[in-house]
């Protein structure tokens, strides 16, 4: 169903399993036990927080298996390409998650806070809507973000009017974080919109 591995100008994406992914290197990074102290702040805005046993970013991957076994998910480990600074190394996450019914897929990403501001965000969703709308055939590609989460607004805003997108506005109320609902925005693209875009 899905391309186990998808290469673009900067960046190469791996399938996120076991096979692929070092468990106890995955564990160091989402535990910040690596030294980084990073991933308190890379997770300030996800539904998720930092590791705090290796069973727990064993599960993260076994989750990952399962969705990807099942159709419901396309998660990719997220490498800089050869001749990019860190090539290789495991830079984040990149999802894409079909809901089949509606006839969209869902876009999800995290980066390390090494690789912030290199535009490898927009980079991983192009590739992600070529993926629904080419190989999928899916009609709409939607991403949505923290209402507090400037960065990503700003990063998500770039890459959905480069591709023909727009803001359908505001869900109150929407997503679980840790003790709290926020609020998220929700984009949109659809297959028509993208196609005019890129002269598909």
């Amino acid at each position: 169903m899905f391309p186990e591995r998808i290469e673009t100008d900067r960046l190469v994406l791996e399938r996120l399993c076991h096979e692929n992914i070092d468990l106890q290197a995955f564990y160091r990074i989402c535990s910040d036990a690596d030294g980084s102290a990073e991933m308190d702040e890379v997770t300030q805005y996800m539904p998720w927080e930092p590791h705090t046993t290796i069973n727990e970013s064993k599960e993260f991957l076994d989750g990952a298996e399962k969705r990807w076994n099942e159709d419901e998910s396309a998660d990719y480990a997220i490498r800089p390409a050869d001749g990019e600074d860190g090539a290789g190394e495991f830079a984040g996450v990149g999802s894409l998650h079909p809901d089949w019914d509606r006839r969209t897929g869902g876009l999800g990403t995290w980066l390390r806070k090494r690789f912030w501001g290199r535009g490898y965000s927009g980079e991983r969703a192009a590739a992600l809507m070529e993926l629904a709308f080419e190989r999928l055939d899916l009609e709409v590609v939607a991403v949505t973000h923290h209402a507090d989460n400037e960065k990503s607004k700003r990063a998500i805003e770039k890459y959905i009017e480069a591709h023909g997108g727009r803001c359908d506005g505001r869900l109150r109320n929407w997503v679980p974080y840790g003790d709290e609902v926020a609020d998220e925005y929700r984009y949109t693209i659809t297959q028509a919109e993208y196609r005019e875009a890129t002269g598909d």
